[in-house]
């Protein structure tokens, strides 16, 4: 059991590694100075994504909402994946690539941000959602593992974490949300 707890640490390490030798640093920064911009503009920002996907938008919108670190009043931020009726309603009617979509058709406006968070950078329902969202004029934000499938070309910036095992992709989400969390707060 050690060996492997101590090879999974190894393993994270690995991948933090390879992010600190890559350009998802200043991506990381691109992408806090867009979601400052857009909440200083009286905008908001959507989270989208699937399994623990899901959980980690979630996160990150309680964060903005809540407080990160610091206190401060509530940022807006809204996780998609949280409405089980509007979830499955429009996943009923509609069908499961359509629950982000329509959500994004309705409560999405120009100027807004919109984090879709899949490691595949595949999942259509996210991809679905990032095409309205851009047609609308939101700037889009991927969270992906290692290149980015679809979502590499159809965000204004994808965060492709060099990670091809789905849990350390997520490790990396988790900790760059929180580092987006603490420069949207300010230094």
């Amino acid at each position: 059991m050690k060996k492997i707890i101590q090879q999974r640490f190894l393993d994270h390490q690995e991948v933090l590694q390879a992010v600190m030798s890559s350009d998802l640093l200043d991506r990381l920064a691109l992408v806090a100075e867009e979601v400052k911009k857009a909440l200083a503009n009286g905008h908001k920002v959507l989270f989208c994504g699937n399994g623990g996907s899901a959980a980690d938008s979630q996160h990150l919108a309680a964060e903005f909402v809540g407080r990160f670190q610091k206190e401060r009043k509530g940022l807006p931020a809204i996780a998609l994946t949280v409405d089980t009726s509007i979830l499955t309603a429009v996943g009923n009617d509609y069908g499961y690539d359509k629950v982000f979509v329509r959500q994004v058709e309705a409560l999405a406006q120009a100027g807004d941000v919109l984090v879709g968070i899949s490691t595949s950078g595949n999942s259509q329902n996210v991809i679905e959602a990032i095409n309205l969202a851009k047609e609308k004029g939101v700037y889009c934000i991927g969270m992906t593992a290692y290149g980015g499938g679809k979502m590499a070309k159809l965000c204004d910036q994808c965060l492709a974490v060099p990670a091809k095992v789905t849990a350390r992709a997520q490790e990396m989400h988790i900790l760059m949300g929180h580092i987006l969390c603490e420069l949207v707060d300010g230094e």
